[in-house]
């Protein structure tokens, strides 16, 4: 008899070490902490919605436009972002991912990011550019969870961590229900987040 079993509509998730990236990483410190300070509006918002430490996902939409480092981020997001719809196997004509917005994340000791999707994009990711000892991983949710009403316990969890370091960069499709729970480190956790579309 013959018989086989077949994996239907995985869900991928890339991930990259980016090379070279100290000076990198250190400039976009620098700069992610300076607008921590004298971003205002981005302050207020976080206070309002209990944001432990600061984004500036509310405040500022032009980081590649003021700042080289953010520019240098967004051009590596670029080609990532390509490699990774090839493995997505989308048919995207003459189109292509492109990087549309991103934001800083600096979370402090004690903060997290509850469950989440992205919106209005087709590709979503994070840049880590400070990974501490006992720094938040990132989590991903299965996405079958909703559908599976009375199907028995499973060996595999329902839910997927991933820790990354600093200089690692995560791409998923924006459907792909994720959070960051409590940063457990003593210092800032820093990333930056990014929507892609198809342009």
């Amino acid at each position: 008899m013959k018989r086989s079993v077949e994996s239907l509509f995985p869900t991928l998730i890339y991930r990259a070490e980016v090379g070279n990236a100290q000076r990198l990483n250190l400039d976009l410190e620098e700069a992610a902490l300076s607008l921590s300070q004298h971003d205002a509006k981005g302050r207020r918002w976080c206070e309002k919605h209990g944001y432990a430490g600061y984004t500036s996902y509310a405040s500022i939409e032009d980081l590649p436009q003021r700042s080289k480092p953010f520019a240098r981020l967004e051009k590596i997001i670029h080609a990532h972002a390509a490699e990774f719809a090839k493995s997505l196997q989308w048919n995207l004509r003459s189109g292509k991912p492109v990087c549309d917005s991103l934001w800083v994340n600096v979370l402090s000791h004690g903060g997290s990011h509850t469950s989440h999707i992205h919106t209005n994009a087709v590709l979503s990711g994070t840049y880590y550019v400070t990974a501490p000892e006992g720094a938040s991983p990132i989590v991903f949710e299965d996405p079958r969870h909703a559908m599976m009403m009375a199907a028995p316990p499973r060996k595999t969890s329902t839910y997927e961590s991933r820790t990354p370091k600093a200089g690692t960069l995560m791409l998923w499709e924006s459907w792909l229900r994720h959070e960051v729970p409590m940063n457990r480190a003593p210092e800032d956790r820093i990333s930056v987040s990014f929507n892609c579309v198809i342009g």
